[in-house]
């Protein structure tokens, strides 16, 4: 084999390894905390050197930055599309919702981190965007609620901002029990989540 012929093929196959790569580290990350995971440990459950993990990235935090970031980019493309479909308030809500439990099978590590994480991270310059995230997501469902308030289709009674923060905290921490690939996929596991916020789990007189 040629030595061009070679080095076409390693250069294929970086992309593949270093999706890899990240998805160990995702874990890794999730499971032991940013600040207790090492180089080393991220090598050591890749099955590699420590050394050759610097081949990929230059430090741990390049590659939470990586992992947090294409999380959200995904994310906000899923979002926006639904924000811009013209969508009614409860419609709107389901449409997020679904969206948010599939970028958890999708990224379920990444978004274990961002939850555990995000608090101290937006404190280093490098991660100044997960604060501006925050603001987005706040803004994006605190406006579908008003919206569905004032067109009367959820209570006028509700308490806006606390109705937010749980659906908020009840889809996100799906992240710590969802395991991609079980019984039930996203989608259906939204559908049963959607039915008990919004039509109760009493059986209606």
């Amino acid at each position: 084999m040629s030595a061009t012929k070679k080095k076409n093929q390693v250069n294929a196959a970086a992309p593949e390894r270093r999706r890899e790569l990240l998805d160990t580290a995702a874990e890794v990350f999730a499971a032991q905390g940013y600040n207790a995971t090492t180089v080393r440990k991220i090598a050591d459950a890749a099955g590699m050197l420590a050394g050759s993990l610097y081949y990929h990235f230059d430090s741990k935090e390049s590659m939470l930055d990586e992992i947090l970031s294409t999380f959200l980019t995904e994310l906000w493309e899923g979002y926006d599309a639904v924000l811009a479909a013209g969508l009614g308030p409860r419609e709107t809500v389901e449409a997020l919702v679904t969206e948010s439990f599939r970028e958890i099978d999708r990224h379920r590590a990444a978004v274990a981190i961002y939850q555990k994480e995000s608090r101290h991270l937006t404190d280093l310059p490098r991660f100044a965007y997960l604060a501006d995230s925050q603001r987005r997501f706040e803004k994006a469902w605190l406006g579908t609620l008003e919206r569905g308030v004032a067109d009367g289709v959820f209570r006028a009674d509700l308490d806006i901002r606390l109705t937010y923060r749980f659906l908020r905290d009840t889809v996100w921490v799906a992240a710590s029990w969802y395991r991609p690939g079980g019984h039930h996929g996203p989608e259906e596991i939204a559908r049963q989540y959607l039915s008990m916020v919004l039509d109760g789990v009493a059986v209606r007189a």
